[in-house]
């Protein structure tokens, strides 16, 4: 049994999984699936400041802090106890475009090359990390929630803004991974 759980699971699996937590929790207490409202809750519950934006019964949704930390903990015991020792698997063909850009080490679940404190002190690295953090930061609150949000949630609860706000993040994402990511490894 252990060793199935440190395998990946195939999208067949793993897709409907996450699919069926939108049904749950909306028959258990009409619930909405998403992550990046935790943030929202913490700061409201953590800062006394006089801001409006954090002005509301935050201990209504403490639910999804809970949530949130199920996940931070599902997490952290994967990493610790099913964590699967061999490397990441990728194509011949991206190992090699990889190498191009000076990325060879795949020991880990992300490259050291990119993402580390040494990484962090270059150009590539702070792009990567600052910047990139700083743009999906914006762009959440921008689009009043993340990918999980909408395309998870708000698609299923056939919700209009919804459905452009996902278009929108894979219009993004297959701009950002074909044209401006490889001029960025390239620094």
């Amino acid at each position: 049994m252990i060793e199935i759980l440190r395998e990946p699971w195939p999208w067949y699996v793993s897709g409907p999984l996450i699919g069926l937590t939108v049904p749950v929790l909306l028959l258990i207490g009409n619930k909405s699936f998403g992550i990046s409202s935790s943030l929202r809750h913490i700061c409201a519950a953590c800062i006394p400041a006089n801001i409006s934006f954090f002005k509301y019964d935050w201990k209504k949704e403490s639910w999804n802090l809970f949530f949130v930390f199920g996940i931070f903990l599902g997490g952290v015991i994967a990493a610790y106890f099913l964590s699967n020792p061999n490397p990441v698997e990728i194509t011949a063909k991206l190992s090699a475009q990889l190498a191009t850009y000076g990325i060879t080490d795949r020991s880990g679940l992300m490259p050291k090359e990119l993402f580390s404190w040494e990484s962090l002190m270059t150009l590539r690295g702070f792009i990567m990390i600052v910047v990139g953090g700083f743009l999906v930061g914006f762009g959440t609150r921008y689009a009043g929630g993340c990918t999980s949000g909408h395309a998870i949630m708000g698609i299923s609860n056939l919700q209009w803004p919804s459905l452009v706000a996902t278009i929108c993040f894979m219009i993004g994402g297959f701009f950002m991974a074909n044209l401006i990511l490889p001029y960025i490894l390239s620094l």
